[in-house]
């Protein structure tokens, strides 16, 4: 039985693009980065930390196996994650503006017979953003819940002036990766 460490719909819609039969799991894990921790490892350590969190939860499941991803937008070494309120995600397209940055995506697949692990990286370039393109975006909600501030399924695919990578990726699943982690588990 498979089953998906998240609550992010994106992430059920990708894994249902796939042709995959799961359940989702609703848990909360704290996605704190520690002092020094390097973007990469926090990323994989926040997607495992979901998948062993939801392994826990369905404990007693035969054959059950859990995907926890985690996905995390990095521009000069910072890592962005969901803003806060509308000035933070304002100031985060602000300095996404015109510049390329990194999408870090992470999934881990875990279970009883043991865990298997894929990473993504993606580089994103925003095209210059006005103040008031920032402030009409920020006013349509889209920002929040979203790395970065922003869904390149959305609204702010007009804002992507060039993409190198997974767009899946971006999204918060990349789909590459996740099958072939699936077919080394024998679920696709």
């Amino acid at each position: 039985m498979l089953f998906l460490a998240s609550r992010s719909p994106r992430r059920s819609a990708l894994l249902v693009q796939l042709g995959l039969r799961f359940e989702v799991l609703d848990l909360a894990i704290e996605e704190i980065r520690r002092a020094g921790e390097p973007a990469p490892d926090y990323v994989s350590r926040v997607a495992r930390e979901k998948a062993g969190a939801g392994l826990l939860q369905v404990a007693g499941v035969a054959n059950a196996r859990v995907i926890g991803a985690d996905t995390e937008v990095v521009l000069d070494g910072e890592v962005f994650g969901k803003p806060a309120d509308a000035e933070a995600a304002a100031r985060m397209l602000r300095r996404l503006s015109g510049r390329t940055h990194q999408v870090l995506s992470d999934v881990w697949c875990v279970g009883s017979a043991g865990e298997a692990h894929a990473s993504c990286v993606s580089e994103v370039t925003f095209s210059p953003l006005s103040d008031p393109e920032i402030a009409a975006y920020v006013a349509t909600g889209e920002p929040f819940g979203k790395a970065g501030g922003y869904a390149i399924q959305g609204r702010a695919a007009a804002f992507v002036r060039h993409l190198s990578g997974s767009y899946s990726g971006v999204m918060g699943l990349p789909l590459f990766e996740t099958a072939a982690l699936l077919r080394q588990t024998g679920d696709l």
